[in-house]
């Protein structure tokens, strides 16, 4: 036994072989003379910086001289920055114990790489070090873990980072005060489409209502922006302007912190810290993809989202969400205008005005993945999410369309569903509607061939969603090569593209090798395939699955993490099936599963050609991949355990 509280030449602290916040090769912690170890942490206290050890004079600049050496001695044996807790007694130095040193992203990326340089470790090695998922960190602001904070209310981290707002209640509102100048916070019971503008101008979205793969969700994932949904203990009532969290009412205007790394939500602005990616991670993300096989694309649904991931590493377009489109400004009226159309003269008129407007984006999106392939699937939500629900929503809409309030009303009404989510949608659409694939494919086409007459190179993949019959599939690549062959007679040129559809239905899985004679991809929509197997929404579920995993009912939440065992055997079953009919069938997957770290493994080990995520997340999903080809080939992580 040894003792640092026997008088003023003796002590303890808490050493940390490197800097864990930024990665820098410097002997860092904490130290207190004439105390135990417990004094260090209990806070009664306030510790000494290790660094002023070395500049005391007499022998306690020798006990920091020998704490050099044993960092040196322990990394060299261990491979891995350390965190060891040692005592002084009379100025001998004295280890307790030491174990592997916990670190932010940034910090784990520059050790990793500097180690390698410095002959600690292999490349192979610094790439298997990082846990994919802490490269979320370089890419966002962060809520400082020195900070102090009051946490209002816990959801789901839909989309990592940290932002700072006013709260505001309404679209609209957080609209007009982002031009004014003022940073938002948009709070909702939950997001439709009518809030994407005010999602836009936000910079972080809170709902209290939906889980991971909900409107919020994938919307704010897919612009980088913060959001925390499903936080159920919040009563939010847009008309008071008010949310009310355990006996606390927050009221417009007044400012919360929004954590989408950890879910939390924070009472007034708290202290945020910007990571900045540097030359470390552009080398390890070098490393990583001279090693892995699967390709990795991103879900962008507008060029801006697309130059986006071609900035993050982004080899093409996994998934453009046609319906993503016509959230911005008058376009979700013109969209409207068709829903709300009698009859399919008056549907072909209005889609006649959405056309140019879908081909001048599909001609961005060509033009920023500048030949890199891009998956367009065709419209895919229920239509009556388009349409406002309230008589106060109702009124305004009628007005601009030139029609009695009480007809859109009751119109609104006739396309209301049990169950929206699995109802006319998809290519359900297409089928009863084939005037809206029609569009769709003539606006794809125009804009591939004037892109491809200004000299660019474009690579088309078009996908059908939601298809449970071969026969399905049949009906719309027929409407859809069609239409293919009018735009190219009409200009003059023809452009190679290839036709799929999404496997999003156990059916679809159980005879993927009917379908593959018709499809030449297949992309999974794990989203829906999680919704389908298990039957849980995935709006809703967020209220009770957060119990399931707590209480070890699922060890995961399904649409977090892909369940393996139970929708990865569809998924496995399918990849075989559709292979023993075509066998060169591109796959991949394109649900918010392509950007996690297990799910993108078990993808490269059913033989998938790619995975998409959102353009934030194509660097964890590079990392995950190049992991996965390493513990394939059998290349072992040598660092050695702590003790």
């Amino acid at each position: 036994m040894v003792y640092g509280n026997m008088g003023d030449d003796c002590g303890t602290g808490v050493a940390f072989t490197r800097d864990c916040s930024t990665g820098e090769r410097v002997l860092n912690g904490d130290y207190l003379t004439n105390a135990q170890g417990e004094d260090v942490v209990s806070g009664a206290r306030t510790p000494e910086p290790i660094a002023k050890m070395k500049r005391a004079k007499g022998r306690l600049s020798k006990v920091y001289r020998d704490l050099e050496r044993l960092a040196t001695k322990l990394e060299n044996h261990f491979k891995d920055v350390q965190d060891v807790e040692f005592t002084f007694e009379h100025y001998q130095l004295y280890m307790l114990q030491t174990r592997r040193a916990q670190r932010t992203g940034a910090a784990a990326v520059r050790i990793a790489v500097e180690m390698v340089g410095e002959g600690l470790i292999t490349e192979d090695e610094a790439i298997q070090r990082i846990p994919p998922q802490d490269l979320d960190q370089l890419f966002h602001p962060m809520v400082d873990p020195k900070a102090s904070v009051t946490v209002l209310a816990k959801g789901l981290p839909a989309s990592p980072g940290a932002a700072i707002g006013e709260v505001v209640f309404d679209a609209d509102e957080a609209e007009e005060l982002k031009k004014k100048g003022h940073d938002v916070i948009l709070v909702r019971p939950e997001t439709s489409p009518e809030d994407f503008h005010g999602i836009v101008a936000a910079r972080a979205v809170l709902t209290a209502r939906g889980g991971m793969t909900s409107h919020a969700a994938v919307v704010a994932r897919g612009m980088g922006k913060t959001c925390v949904v499903g936080a159920q203990e919040l009563d939010v009532d847009p008309a008071a302007g008010r949310f009310r969290v355990n006996g606390r009412a927050v009221k417009r205007g007044q400012i919360i912190t929004v954590d989408g790394t950890t879910g939390r939500v924070l009472l007034g602005a708290v202290k945020l810290v910007t990571p900045k990616v540097g030359k470390d991670y552009e080398t390890l993300m070098a490393w990583a993809d001279a090693r892995r096989r699967l390709r990795v694309r991103a879900n962008a649904d507008i060029p801006t989202d697309a130059k986006r991931a071609r900035e993050f590493g982004a080899e093409g377009v996994g998934l453009c969400r046609t319906e993503h489109m016509f959230f911005e400004g008058d376009r979700i009226t013109l969209m409207r205008e068709m829903i709300v159309a009698p009859d399919e003269a008056g549907r072909r008129r209005a889609l006649a005005k959405l056309l140019p407007i879908q081909r001048r984006d599909f001609e961005g999106i060509f033009a920023a993945m500048e030949g890199l392939p891009v998956t367009i699937r065709l419209l895919d939500p229920p239509l009556h999410e388009f349409l406002p629900h309230t008589r106060e929503e109702i009124a305004p809409l009628a007005k601009r369309l030139k029609i009695p309030a009480a007809q859109l009303e009751r119109l609104v009404h006739s396309l209301v569903e049990a169950n929206p989510m699995l109802g006319h949608r998809g290519c359900r659409l297409g089928i009863t509607h084939p005037e809206i694939t029609e569009m769709q494919a003539r606006a794809i086409f125009e804009a591939a061939c004037h892109v491809v007459g200004r000299g660019s190179k474009v690579s088309v993949e078009i996908m059908v969603p939601l298809v449970a019959d071969v026969r399905e599939l049949m009906n719309q690549t027929q409407i859809i090569r069609r239409v293919a062959q009018e735009v190219f007679q009409r200009e003059g040129r023809a452009v190679p593209y290839l036709l799929g559809t999404m496997i999003e239905l156990p059916r679809a899985a159980l005879t993927a090798d009917d379908i593959a004679k018709e499809a030449e991809f297949f992309s999974f929509g794990t989203n829906d395939l999680t919704q389908t197997t298990f039957g849980l929404s995935r709006d809703d579920a967020g209220r009770f699955l957060p119990f399931y995993v707590e209480h070890g009912l699922l060890s995961e939440d399904p649409f977090q993490c892909l369940d393996q065992e139970g929708v990865g055997k569809l998924v496995e079953m399918a990849v075989k099936l559709g292979r023993s009919t075509r066998r060169d069938l591109k796959i991949g997957i394109c649900g918010e599963h392509g950007g996690e770290t297990s799910s993108v493994k078990f993808c490269h080990r059913v033989g998938m050609n790619y995975v998409s995520c959102s353009p934030f997340r194509v660097p964890i999903a590079r990392l995950a991949a190049a992991q996965a080809a390493l513990e394939e080939a059998g290349v072992v992580n040598r660092t050695r355990a702590t003790v």
